[in-house]
This record gives C-alpha cells, structure tokens and sequence, in this order.
C-alpha cells in the first residue's frame, strides 16, 4: 500500500513538472525565440566599408543605379523595388511601368531626386558610387539605409550580387545566380584555354576620347579589366593603378593593341565619332589594331553596368577576340 502511494505522488509530480515546463515554454521561451528571429539584425558591410544594420527584410526598395535594379530583380526581390532611375531599361520596360503607375522614377543616374525617394518611403537604398559625396552624406542624413555598390573585378560583382541576397532574404537565389554567372564564364574560359593559343591579343579599351584631346581607359582596378582577363586578352592599361587613367596617344601607339573596344553611348552620337574615324587618327596607323581592321563596337550600356550581365560581357570580348571559337560574325 505504501509502495502505491509513493508511487501515486511521484506521477502526479511528474505531471505537475511536465504542465509547468509547457506553460514556461509556450509563454515565455516561445514567444521570445520568435521575437529574436523577426527582430534579427542584417548586417551589411557595403564596397566602401560602410556598415548598414537592417532590423527586417526590406519591403520598400530604392534603387539609384541600372546595375543595382538588374542584380535586385536577378535575385527574385525584383517585387520590394518601389523606385529606379530614368536610365533603367533592363530587364524591363520600366517606362511602362511608371506609366501605368506600377514603378516610379528616383531621378536620373547621379541627378537622385529627393523628393521622390521621400515619397517613396523606402527602407533600404541601393546604389553605385556614382552618388558618393552630398547625394549620399543627404540620404544618410535623412535616415535612410543606403547600400553602395562598386565592384573592382568579376569576384567583386559575385560578391556584390551574394550580398543584395543577404539583404533582401534571396540568399538562394542569389546563390543560383552566381553559380550559373560563374559556369558561363568558366565555359568561355575553357574554350580558349583548349584552343591552346599561344599569344593572348592586347586590348586597349576606350572609356573616353577626343575632342578632349586625351583618352581615358581602364586600369587594373576596374571590373572591365577583369572582363578582358577573363575572355582571354590582355589590357594594354593593366598596370595602371588609377581605375580610370588619361593616358596620350602616343603611349597608345606604343603599346600596339591588337584590338580596340568602343562602347555605344546611349543612343545619341559615340564621343569617338565612328570607327572609321577611329582608324584615321593621326599616328595610329602603324597600330595592329588598326592595319588589321579589329576596332570594334560594343553595347556601351552593358559595359557600364556590372551586374548579372558580366558573362554577356566576357562573351562579347571574347568572341570578337577569337571569333573562330565562337562563331562570331564580327
């Protein structure tokens, strides 16, 4: 009998300790994990090395740049951008969208407006450097979250694309995107790498030119020379250290690229006239680049935008270096 009343007490504690444990759980440690989960902190350490603490996944998203609004939507939150520039145009047409009052325009590309993007209430800016100064020192003044974007190679962009992931909550997506980017140009690579060729081409590449007098290029710290790396030339400016170096025409001449990359500018008139003018500039006769008629024309718009599209760009160097790997018609 004494045996059955002990063991009469031990269940009924047993039970107490069981209902008391469920109620601790289910009103105290419950509701707090949940709480720490959707008050997590995202912590964005941007490409100038500021540091943005993101208390949510932004809902609202403004993006000041092309390059940005590409990488947004290549990650799948494509649907949280409220606002983008007059210059976007990929991988939509967001006049149409404005039109139909879906999208609104933030400005132009480095002319922001800042009373739309007030409008637009938004809690996580992206942009590039081309707003560093008083557009981003007034942005972060007011409050906002402000993310810059500005990769220096083809890892940069990866990394540029995995961090939107992050702050966005498209971490698998973002993943994905880097992988295919990275399977393309790692199939460009091969190919030339198979072909066994001997001598790779010098590139020069024009980011600007006369009627100024001198040229700029890019230099080694720029992801357009890790484009030219990567689909098997050679840039003729590697060792400048300086993203965009001026350099002269004769210096051009001197170092003989075999080939010569202008980019289209937005439509209206290149700032280098045309390729025929381009050949005919006094001295540069005697460039390889020029004897052998390997000047060529490029979509300006997708090499100023480094973004999901950098394998198109590595392609397109690529093919017009080695057209008989690719099948260009170039």
């Amino acid at each position: 009998m004494k045996n059955k009343y002990v063991i009469y007490i031990a269940a009924i504690i047993i039970i107490v300790l069981i209902v008391s444990s469920a109620f601790v759980y289910l009103n105290y440690y419950a509701p707090n994990k949940s709480k720490t989960a959707s008050q997590q902190t995202i912590s964005i350490t941007d490409d100038e090395g500021y540091v943005t603490n993101l208390t949510s996944i932004p809902q609202r998203i403004v993006s000041l740049a092309p390059s940005c609004t590409q990488i947004l939507f290549a990650v799948g939150a494509g649907d949280k951008v409220v606002g983008v520039t007059t210059y976007d145009d990929y991988p939509y047409n967001f006049s149409a969208w404005v039109a139909a009052g879906n999208m609104t325009y933030d400005g132009g590309y480095g002319t922001p407006s800042m009373e739309a993007i007030a409008s637009l209430n938004p809690n996580l800016i992206l942009t590039d450097n081309i707003n560093d100064g008083s557009n981003l020192a007034s942005m972060r003044a007011s409050g906002y979250n402000v993310v810059v974007l500005n990769p220096t190679s083809i890892a940069g962009i990866y990394h540029d694309i995995t961090l939107v992931g992050k702050a966005t909550g498209t971490e698998t997506q973002a993943a994905a995107v880097v992988e295919n980017i990275t399977n393309t140009i790692n199939s460009i690579t091969t190919k030339i790498s198979d072909a066994h060729i001997t001598t790779s081409m010098k590139v020069f590449y024009e980011v600007w030119g006369p009627p100024e007098g001198s040229f700029m290029s890019s230099g080694s710290t720029t992801w357009i020379n890790s484009v030219i790396t990567a689909a098997g030339g050679v840039n003729i400016f590697a060792n400048e250290t300086q993203q965009y170096p001026t350099v002269s025409s004769e210096t051009i001449v001197a170092l003989n690229p075999d080939a010569i990359f202008l980019p289209t500018e937005m439509g209206i008139t290149p700032f280098y006239g045309s390729v025929a003018q381009v050949e005919a500039t006094p001295g540069w006769n005697t460039i390889s680049a020029v004897q052998n008629h390997r000047v060529y024309v490029i979509d300006g718009d997708l090499f100023a935008e480094p973004g999901p599209r950098v394998a198109d760009c590595v392609y397109a160097v690529a093919s017009d270096l080695y057209p008989q790997l690719f099948n260009s018609t170039s």
